[in-house]
């Protein structure tokens, strides 16, 4: 058993889901797991062994004593798993100090670096975070780009850490033929969506990294260039910034639905028809593993970790450039036979994919000390 502690910052999307699972497996693996992440993290996600903390702008911020509390924690771990760039470097700056006997650390960077190169912050933030990669043991990338970079950034050992949706081995297992002729109607019918047409989902949060205007305008093309035959029905699913939904809503036209955050997300992989991401970066999209596992044929931007997963079975086309999306999308809309032997190709490559218990063991492992690299 290893006294394991895991640092999150502010998250509502994957890295959240993916540090609650990886800590879920952990447990069952009988470690002694803390979770450290801001208060509104913890609520979000309901982390197992919480340790509410983060630290802020002066006044604002936690207590010295609980930040003392914090450090204690950390130092007397065995291992100190950080997650994005961050807790990376509140992870490094806590165990500053504490000398040999420093527990091993490890950050995971599941995120590019953002903002203009240009600017002081930016500067800044780059060197916190080129000291905090230089003192851990490992870094790892959710995707080949964040690999290279860590390692542009001075990390000593850096890996590839293909992070698992813990929701793929639920969609592998359910036919998806049976359910769509149970089910499928009636989930449409619910949000007054036709049940006779293909339908293209779009699962993100609204965030202008998503580029959620895009889809907008290749809903706007598609019905444009249907040839008199009717626009198809777009459904984006996901929450998020209330401003940028309603800029959203005044323009959207009238095939796109914008439902806000649901708990029927598993559904609506199902029901679906076409798989649609057009963000600016992704590394390992959960939810495009998600889509491929339930046998959604997938049209995604070219960028990050993107075309490792969806290359050679699904569609691609560069950022923002919504003429090749439409016509990638509308291809496949117009032939049931090619979506579904897109569908199928990325099925059996999801199929291939390691399971969360088999990354948790694997980090597990080198917790406790081991050799091999996650």
């Amino acid at each position: 058993m290893s006294r394991v502690v895991l640092v999150l910052g502010r998250s509502a999307g994957g890295i959240g889901a993916h540090v609650r699972s990886l800590a879920a497996e952990l447990l069952a693996l009988g470690d002694d797991v803390r979770v450290v992440a801001p208060g509104s993290t913890h609520a979000v996600f309901d982390l197992p062994g919480p340790v509410p903390w983060w630290p802020g702008r002066t006044g604002a911020g936690p207590t010295v004593e609980s930040t003392t509390a914090v450090r204690r924690l950390l130092s007397g771990a065995d291992a100190v798993h950080a997650h994005g760039h961050q807790a990376g470097v509140v992870a490094a700056a806590l165990l500053a100090g504490v000398g040999r006997a420093r527990p091993r650390l490890a950050t995971s960077l599941h995120n590019e670096l953002r903002g203009d190169p240009r600017s002081a912050r930016h500067r800044f933030g780059t060197l916190a975070v080129r000291t905090a990669l230089s003192r851990a043991d490992l870094v790892t990338g959710a995707s080949t780009d964040l690999v290279d970079l860590a390692e542009q950034l001075g990390a000593r050992r850096a890996a590839i850490d293909e992070v698992p949706s813990p929701l793929v081995p639920g969609l592998l297992a359910t036919d998806r033929g049976e359910w769509r002729a149970a089910r499928r109607d009636a989930l449409l019918r619910a949000h007054g969506l036709p049940t006779d047409r293909p339908v293209v989902l779009t699962v993100a949060r609204l965030a202008p990294q998503k580029r959620l205007e895009d889809v907008l305008a290749v809903a706007d093309l598609v019905a444009r260039r249907s040839g008199g035959r009717g626009g198809y029905p777009f459904v984006v699913v996901g929450g998020g910034d209330d401003d940028l939904r309603r800029r959203l809503v005044s323009t959207a036209g009238p095939d796109v639905h914008l439902l806000g955050p649901s708990d029927s997300v598993v559904g609506w992989l199902l029901a679906a028809d076409l798989f649609l991401l057009t963000s600016e970066w992704e590394a390992r999209a959960l939810v495009v593993q998600e889509a491929m596992a339930a046998g959604l044929p997938v049209v995604a931007t070219r960028t990050g970790g993107l075309p490792g997963l969806v290359e050679g079975v699904g569609a691609l086309a560069p950022v923002g450039d919504v003429d090749a999306l439409a016509a990638r999308v509308r291809d496949l809309l117009r032939d049931t036979q090619s979506r579904r032997e897109a569908g199928e190709r990325g099925r059996e490559r999801a199929r291939t994919w390691p399971s969360t218990h088999e990354r948790a063991a694997r980090w597990h492992t080198w917790y406790e000390g081991g050799p091999d690299v996650p």
